[in-house]
């Protein structure tokens, strides 16, 4: 994988204006809010953790409960709240939903899918709804490749073009990509693409088999390693920022790598690693994972640790969502480091890392087992 010919990273401010520094307390409030304002969706992608249907579910939150729910996520302070899907532009109120939650200082953002309901009309009412950043996925650098995982044709070129239409009328942009056999080869292709549509983040989802996603086309953890290498080599002059997703084992590469290069007597903290990006969301310098500073709402209210981790903890409609977060047994679980089991349990990253809590479960059952893509033996294993 090359990294040759790309641009230093810009030293303007590439997305949110002039945020507070987070100082996070996970217990308390999650930093990041995943909200699944419906399950409808024109797609049929192979790997969809939503499972995501065509038409709405008709037990989906109405407006009114929806508009309930965003005051309650308020109560958490200024967490970034992601209105997702399935397809959240087939929400009819989602114009609404976003100017209320903006109205009450939630961060928002927005990941449509790459259908024709994006047009540059549409965009401009989001963004002046409160979206201060869209995220689309592309999931190759070729079309055939991201149309036959996208299962649509012309998607790919669809998502260029939405990336490229929201940039030209001042939305920063962000790029997904889902890592599996099905590019992990071709990734530093993606490059030029993520240049040319000026992407401010590039983030990569690492496999997790829930929904329509299948074990057998995660990587391997041998190549889960070179591609987090291969990361931090990028990280180092690219024009955007980068954001391993259900990996957390890029923090551990990425803190082995700072201590090499600055040799044994300079100790390398989480944050000297290089955890506090320049994208304009001041991620905190702690480690976000399932339901240790990230919560994910389903379309129906159910309240879970992410949408790789499909347990839930309660449900909005009987339930406060805070409350839950906060005191209930799943998320108290995997806010505990002493509870992991495995080579996670053992491990010294396991405050930083801790291993996807997702993919543990996914593969054995058991959200607190060790997570199987990685392949760190800890000390004294």
């Amino acid at each position: 994988m090359s990294l040759e010919n790309l641009a230093p990273r810009a030293a303007s401010e590439r997305s949110y204006h002039n945020e507070r520094m987070v100082h996070a307390d996970f217990d308390k409030a999650p930093f990041t809010i995943a909200w699944e304002v419906t399950r409808a969706c024109a797609y049929a992608c192979v790997h969809c953790r939503a499972d995501a249907m065509h038409v709405p579910d008709p037990n989906e939150l109405n407006t009114e409960e929806a508009l309930r729910l965003i005051d309650r996520l308020a109560e958490f302070g200024s967490p970034i709240l992601i209105f997702t899907g399935g397809d959240p532009m087939m929400r009819k109120d989602l114009h609404e939903l976003i100017a209320y939650a903006a109205q009450k200082g939630l961060r928002c953002s927005l990941t449509p899918t790459a259908t024709a309901l994006p047009t540059t009309a549409r965009l401009e009412k989001v963004r002046d709804a409160g979206i201060r950043r869209i995220a689309l996925s592309l999931d190759a650098p070729r079309p055939e490749i991201h149309d036959n995982f996208r299962q649509v044709k012309g998607s790919w070129q669809r998502t260029m073009d939405i990336l490229n239409r929201a940039q030209s009328i001042g939305v920063s942009v962000q790029v997904n990509t889902t890592v599996s056999k099905h590019n992990v080869d071709i990734l530093d292709e993606m490059i030029p693409f993520l240049q040319e549509v000026g992407a401010v983040q590039w983030s990569l989802f690492f496999l997790v088999p829930t929904g329509r996603a299948q074990a057998k086309n995660m990587i391997s953890p041998e190549e889960h390693e070179r591609v987090f290498n291969w990361l931090y080599d990028l990280s180092k002059n690219a024009p955007f920022d980068i954001k391993s997703t259900a990996a957390p084992m890029y923090r551990r590469v990425a803190i082995e790598r700072k201590r090499a290069e600055q040799g044994a007597d300079n100790p390398v903290t989480f944050q000297g690693a290089g955890f506090q990006y320049a994208d304009g969301l001041n991620r905190p310098t702690r480690g976000v994972n399932d339901g240790n500073g990230f919560l994910f709402i389903s379309h129906v209210g159910d309240i879970q640790p992410s949408g790789f981790l499909p347990v839930t903890a309660g449900n909005v409609r009987t339930d406060d969502v805070v409350d839950v977060y906060r005191h209930s047994q799943i998320f108290t679980d995997l806010r505990t480091p002493d509870k992991l089991k495995g080579r996670c349990g053992i491990c010294e990253y396991r405050d930083v890392c801790g291993g996807q809590r997702g993919r543990a479960y996914g593969i054995t059952g058991d959200y607190l087992e060790s997570d199987p893509a990685c392949l760190y033996v800890p000390q004294g294993a």
